[in-house]
């Protein structure tokens, strides 16, 4: 596969093009930090305002990627994705033209959900590439889409300065015009969507594409399994509930606001177990027994789900306090630290690939996973180890910095590794599958940064006063100590509890016929 990577013809052609699909919606979505600083004293925004702004970023994310997996396998990739790119620029074009706080935040409430489109391109690369080859297709996928993050902080900046020729915001001296560099990457990501409709095909020539018979919520084989999906599903909403109180302690949301919040989260709730309900009603009611070659064990998403969380979510956690992290350990100028810490980002670029190009040479999905995600926890770990005064001068943040690019290099090839897996569990629901076990990497995140920013005020008993240093450095060793036995624990249930789907390394999807093989060129 490697040889023919660059061929852009068949297969290699739909991998480039979603990919890229991918890595436009990340550029959208992460197109407020580098910015931040910008709009912050261009509205005269509060600390708690413009933090108010990041989290709108990552709220709906959750929701939406859970419904676009519904979506995704009832309208296919295609439609799905192209859609959501055109959808894209509207929530740009109205942050770009915002006018107050509150235009702010019903715009970044609806780029969240922009934050969905991950999990489109998983069942759209799945339905091009055999089972032997969709690690490293899927790690490709999301590795080289996922570095749209890092490429919005080098460039929105430059991009912002080269548009202030027509006028912009000035802060500490320079001009930019952020508006226009916000509303540009929404017109680009809306193009393409137009693009991407008129370029692919859901499935190569000859293949069908499956389809569940009802996508309002996620079939199950078992009465076991329905009720092990139900129990799935509360983290979902308590997310979102903490997500609430959040905006609640920033005072973005009033008391009768939070109470309001919290009853959408459980319409929410109740939305999705009766999706789930209708959707597996005949099995509920014994009019339907899966034969064991249709059944699949729901304890396989549930594990993955679990992996999600502590390799994405921890990763997503780590990107956002990294830079501080470097700064006040090393006592570094904010824009070293920040070069730093985007080390941690670029290992995406061959580290999700390698891990998914792992999961496909080493015989055992599901052996790759545990060692993976063990070597995380582990990484995590010794990076609690990381404290001022222990690693002092250029070897010592040389060292670091070596450290916290190994450790990256498990996290994001455990990324790599579960979209490995994900697409061979139940083909027909992959779509579903995908966006449950994606929006559980957004659970951990808002879980981890949860954690991160209560720690200090845990560590110096609860008071008021500004945490000292030393209480920030306990706090930051805490945090990657509680990110390293979650990936312990995890990794052990991998090993444990995890199985080998069936058909992991055959040459057809489960359905399809030899006699229609794939195109490769």
């Amino acid at each position: 596969m490697l040889g023919e990577l660059w061929s852009l013809q068949g297969r290699y052609k739909t991998l480039h093009l979603t990919w890229f699909a991918f890595f436009l919606t990340f550029v959208v979505w992460f197109n407020l930090a580098p910015l931040a600083t910008t709009i912050k004293a261009d509205f005269g925004l509060s600390v708690p305002q413009i933090r108010t702004l990041a989290i709108c970023n990552v709220a709906l994310t959750v929701p939406a990627r859970i419904l676009i997996g519904m979506l995704l396998d009832k309208f296919g990739p295609r439609i799905t994705y192209s859609t959501l790119l055109v959808f894209s620029a509207i929530p740009c074009l109205l942050f770009a033209a915002a006018q107050d706080f509150s235009q702010l935040v019903v715009a970044r409430l609806m780029l969240s959900i922009v934050g969905a489109g991950f999990v489109i391109g998983i069942r759209m690369v799945a339905e091009w590439f055999p089972p032997k080859e969709i690690g490293l297709a899927e790690g490709i996928y999301g590795g080289w889409g996922n570095f749209g993050s890092a490429f919005s902080a080098l460039t929105l900046v430059i991009v912002a300065g080269w548009l202030s020729f027509s006028g912009g915001f000035e802060v500490d001296g320079v001009i930019l015009n952020w508006r226009g560099a916000i509303a540009l990457t929404g017109i680009i990501a809306g193009v393409y969507g137009f693009i991407y409709f008129f370029s692919v095909t859901d499935t190569p020539p000859g293949k069908t594409y499956q389809r569940p018979a009802k996508t309002a919520g996620l079939e199950v084989t078992s009465m076991k399994d329905f009720w092990g999906l139900i129990g799935m599903n509360v983290p979902f909403a308590a997310i979102l509930a903490v997500l609430a109180w959040r905006l609640q302690k920033v005072k973005f949301l009033t008391g009768s606001g939070y109470t309001i919040a919290l009853l959408l989260v459980l319409a929410f709730f109740v939305f999705q177990t009766w999706g789930i309900i209708r959707t597996n009603k005949d099995l509920l009611t014994g009019r339907k027994t899966y034969p064991k070659e249709d059944r699949y064990e729901f304890k396989q998403v549930a594990i993955l789900e679990l992996t999600y969380i502590v390799n994405f979510g921890s990763e997503l956690a780590v990107v956002s306090m990294l830079p501080t992290f470097f700064e006040t350990t090393f006592e570094l100028p904010k824009a070293t630290a920040g070069i730093l810490a985007s080390a941690f980002a670029f290992v995406n670029l061959v580290a999700r690939p390698g891990g998914g190009l792992l999961s496909d040479k080493l015989g055992s999905r599901k052996s790759t996973m545990g060692f993976l995600t063990v070597g995380l926890g582990i990484g995590y770990l010794v990076m609690s180890m990381i404290k001022p005064g222990t690693f002092t001068g250029t070897a010592g943040i040389a060292l670091a910095l070596v450290l916290t690019m190994a450790c990256s290099f498990f996290v994001q090839a455990g990324e790599g590794s579960t979209f490995a897996m994900v697409p061979l569990v139940k083909r027909r629901v992959t779509g579903q599958i995908a966006g449950m076990v994606g929006a559980y990497g957004n659970v951990g995140a808002v879980a981890y940064l949860t954690i991160y920013s209560l720690l200090p005020l845990w560590m110096s008993g609860a008071s008021d006063a500004e945490p000292t240093p030393a209480v920030i450095a306990a706090s930051n060793s805490a945090f990657f100590q509680v990110l390293g036995v979650a990936g312990l624990v995890v990794g052990f249930m991998c090993y444990f509890f995890l199985k080998e789907p069936k058909g992991s390394f055959a040459e057809e999807h489960e359905g399809e016929s030899p006699a229609a093989p794939l195109p490769t060129v």
